[in-house]
């Protein structure tokens, strides 16, 4: 199992680079595993320090990329705050089966749980726990060939909800390559596509201005390149 790599250190928080495949808590191995390893002060850090310590944000466990930590209490409080008044960017890129008709735009779907699933939805009658999502993207890249055409997207999920951007690109008829749960058969199984073993959702970079005395409170954005299978993948197409 691939181990995260540290991208971006201060004395409050650190930027990891979030292999696929790996949990950020909850089983074992996990983000968390390594981080009580490699930096044990975050054991006391978080609202739920004993399952989440210094986790302030997730990722799914096959969504590579830029994941925050906070070292610090001091950091928690600051970066939850930042986070649920959406001050902290968040871009993803994410390649989709065919390209949208429009190359850029919003989707502005509440989601909600299926019942009795842990999948999510955008058909929200009989749905659980409904919040409101809104969803940026653009068109960053369009490959293969007709019928057979791919888009890579450019993605700002400016709310947080679980699946929130596999959900809405599926519900806008372009699911997220490799995704298990909100993919039709019928695409999953598209002839040609070479097999990666997870879906093609990177979280590429995040934005925000550091805690107080960190960085000269200038605004930073830490970015992580794409994993090597995915720009593998793109080559072929």
């Amino acid at each position: 199992m691939n181990q995260p790599q540290v991208i971006y250190e201060e004395k409050d928080f650190l930027v990891i680079n979030k292999p696929a495949g790996l949990v950020v808590h909850g089983d074992s191995p996990s983000v968390v595993d390594w981080l009580l390893e490699h930096y044990p002060e975050v054991k006391k850090v978080g609202d739920n320090p004993a399952e989440r310590p210094g986790i302030v944000h997730r990722l799914d466990k096959d969504t590579s990329g830029v994941l925050l930590v906070c070292r610090t209490q001091r950091a928690f409080v600051y970066f939850k705050k930042q986070f649920q008044e959406h001050r902290v960017k968040k871009t993803y890129l994410a390649l989709v089966y065919g390209i949208p008709k429009e190359r850029s735009g919003e989707i502005n779907k509440p989601l909600g749980l299926k019942p009795n699933t842990t999948r999510r939805t955008v058909h929200t009658a009989h749905a659980k726990m409904v919040k409101p999502a809104l969803t940026r993207y653009r068109v960053r890249q369009i490959f293969g060939r007709l019928p057979s055409k791919y888009s890579l997207l450019e993605v700002e999920p400016l709310t947080g909800r679980t699946h929130q951007i596999r959900v809405h690109l599926a519900s806008i008829g372009h699911p997220v390559v490799g995704d298990p749960l909100y993919t039709p058969k019928s695409k999953s199984k598209e002839v040609g596509l070479p097999y990666i073993g997870r879906m093609f959702l990177h979280a590429e970079s995040l934005e925000f201005t550091p805690p107080a005395g960190g960085a000269d409170g200038r605004r930073l954005k830490i970015a992580a390149d794409l994993p090597v299978e995915l720009q593998a993948l793109l080559s072929s197409l």
